[in-house]
């Protein structure tokens, strides 16, 4: 039987493979690169995958000066799968929030990667168990969800109900020397445990503007001024991308069905529109192109 369980040392000299280039893609490999290894991202799309290695590179030396520790590691991009999982003791998987693309794309993993590879999930809702159905040992797969790093670097874990416990612990035990803090959710919950609360927050706060009570600006300057933060709901929306949140939502919905359609209303007539939030240029927020 395959073992799943490491330190640090035994993987600090083997790879990562980022599989996905998007906002979160490149911010997971960007903590993974902070202690002078090597991580591969994944992405079909060559300009993809050249900006996620240049955000890489810009941001890196930033994030080492702040945290005090680390070391600038290298970071490639391939259209490989095979070339990605070469060698990889983790394969992070951060494509869009659908479990059509996911699952037929964890079965392509799980044939290219190496037998003691450990498999996660940037998922921010789904739980792994929905996506085992083409992964052949079904105790490597894990939740870890990722939030804004490297400016908030807390993680959900979460087993996918059959995960190796050693695998876990490894996680618990390696991830903060990449200044990244796991906390496992100790029974299976749509939205872990940080990200459901949330949820309910950011809920709220798109249904008070759906509703005419208040403008983005507004919630986001009371929970600036009231709790100190640099960035309200809305802020953090744009930063994540609208067709995320609202692919988000509608899992959510699928689930518990009472919840109010107006929030997604708002949502699926930014996303028509075109306005996705930063990388577009204009979502609750206009924003400069570079």
């Amino acid at each position: 039987m395959t073992s799943y369980t490491y330190t640090f040392e035994d993987i600090r000299d083997r790879p990562v493979a980022v599989i996905g280039a998007g906002t979160l893609g490149r911010r997971i490999a960007l903590m993974f690169a902070s202690r002078g290894g090597a991580v591969r991202i994944y992405a079909r799309r060559p300009e993809q995958r050249a900006e996620a290695i240049q955000y890489v590179t810009d941001t890196l030396p930033t994030v080492l000066q702040d945290r005090g520790f680390g070391e600038v590691g290298t970071v490639t991009g391939t259209g490989s799968l095979e070339a990605a999982l070469d060698g990889a003791w983790l394969a992070v998987e951060s494509v869009s929030e659908k479990l059509e693309v996911k699952i037929p794309l964890w079965g392509e993993i799980d044939r290219a990667a190496p037998p003691d590879t450990i498999f996660a999930t940037n998922s921010s809702s789904f739980p792994s168990r929905l996506m085992t159905e083409n992964i052949r040992d079904k105790t490597r797969l894990c939740n870890t969800h990722f939030y804004m790093p490297p400016q908030i670097n807390a993680l959900d874990l979460m087993s996918d109900g059959q995960t190796d416990r050693g695998l876990l612990d490894t996680l618990l035990t390696v991830l903060p020397e990449f200044g990244v803090h796991p906390f496992e959710a100790r029974k299976e919950c749509t939205g872990f445990i940080f990200n459901r609360i949330w949820a309910a927050i950011k809920r709220e706060s798109l249904a008070v503007v759906a509703e005419g009570v208040a403008r983005p600006e507004d919630v986001d300057g009371m929970f600036k001024v009231n709790w100190g933060v640099p960035a309200g709901p809305f802020q953090m929306m744009d930063m994540v991308g609208l067709d995320v949140v609202l692919d988000i939502e509608n899992h959510y919905a699928q689930e518990f069905p009472h919840l109010p359609k107006s929030v997604r209303d708002l949502l699926q007539s930014y996303v028509d529109a075109g306005k996705l939030g930063i990388k577009t240029g204009e979502g609750f927020y206009t924003y400069a192109r570079s």
